[in-house]
């Protein structure tokens, strides 16, 4: 059998679009090790092909040269191959200090010489599945869902500790972190939760807290304990398992939004800024709303998707013009 480490992205949504490429080579008789950060590794824990997970003790930005070069001590010897899946020259060093054999990734920043096997870059944005998919070497990756499994009992002890029941309550994903041109509005979310016949569980980073605070307070100063602002309060194990057991969720194009599209939840999600055509929630149950692909909405949006952390124009009419009730409707046809 084949040993491979794969090198797993930084952010959750990324974490999730790699699941296809780890069912294609656990497929052919891979044995798969993943490298992930502490706050991303919950998710490779939620894949059955994935048979161990190695914490990376690594923070955000810098080299960190003589930590990278001590893990690949340790691992030197231990496989055959490396896929490396984040485009950055430290996500490639590792396995080079390592000396596996095989590195295989796309060519990203000045890494010719660290990687054994490189991909060119597309030109233009493909899906994300696909381009994680295509380390693979197959082809016919069109089709591609992310997939995740929730351990039963996991769920069943999340509940039991928050009081909540499965199905008895909606999941409301409002942040997202690359900037408030993915967001949709506090107030939007609030008249949402407000017509909803069920209790709306926040969930998020602590960062996050007081953006639920914002949306919860209106909400459940008229209907008392209908938000329960759980962002910053949980681990991402106890928010995945609380997810598994919506009713349903709405968010924004977040890494929230593809961990329900891998488990098969209903959901509602909402964009802005980006574009479902690159990172969509690959999932039957999902509607998007995406003002950009409406005919009906006038003026159109000429300026999506633009990518930004904020609105260029000052208005973020992309967000701000989908109404409380369009996402209701959407809910509800789910």
């Amino acid at each position: 059998m084949t040993n491979a480490l794969i090198i797993a992205p930084q952010w959750i949504g990324d974490a999730v679009m790699t699941e296809p490429l780890l069912r294609r080579l656990r497929a052919r008789g891979e044995r798969l090790t993943v490298g992930a950060l502490p706050w991303v590794a919950p998710v490779y824990r939620a894949m059955p092909q994935v048979a161990e997970v190695i914490e990376f003790p690594f923070a955000h930005g810098g080299l960190q040269f003589k930590a990278r070069r001590s893990i690949a001590k340790r691992l030197s010897g231990q496989f055959d191959k490396a896929y490396v899946l984040p485009n950055s020259l430290k996500s490639a060093l590792l396995p080079f200090l390592a000396s596996i054999p095989q590195r295989i990734g796309y060519l990203g920043e000045a890494r010719v010489g660290l990687l054994t096997h490189r991909l060119k870059n597309p030109k233009n944005k493909p899906p994300m599945v696909a381009f994680y998919s295509a380390l693979s070497g197959e082809s016919g990756l069109e089709g591609d869902r992310p997939e995740m499994q929730i351990d039963a009992a996991q769920v069943e002890a999340t509940l039991c500790e928050l009081g909540l029941s499965r199905s008895a309550y909606v999941v409301f994903a409002p942040g997202a972190e690359f900037g408030p041109a993915k967001r949709w509005p506090a107030r939007h979310f609030s008249e949402l939760a407000a017509k909803l016949d069920a209790t709306v569980v926040l969930l998020g980073s602590g960062k996050e807290a007081a953006l639920c605070d914002e949306i919860a307070a209106p909400v459940n100063a008229v209907q008392s304990g209908k938000c329960l602002n759980l962002a910053g309060k949980t681990s991402l194990p106890q928010a995945l398992a609380l997810i598994a057991a919506s009713r349903s969720t709405v968010s924004n194009d977040s890494g929230l939004m593809h961990v329900a599209a891998a488990l098969g939840v209903p959901q509602v999600a909402i964009f802005g800024s980006s574009s479902p055509l690159h990172t969509p929630p690959l999932s039957d149950k999902a509607h998007v709303l995406w003002l950009k692909a409406d005919p009906a909405y006038q003026p159109p949006l000429d300026c999506a998707p633009c990518f930004a952390r904020e609105c260029p124009l000052g208005h973020t009419r992309c967000l701000n013009d989908i109404g409380a009730e369009r996402v209701l409707v959407a809910l509800q046809t789910n």
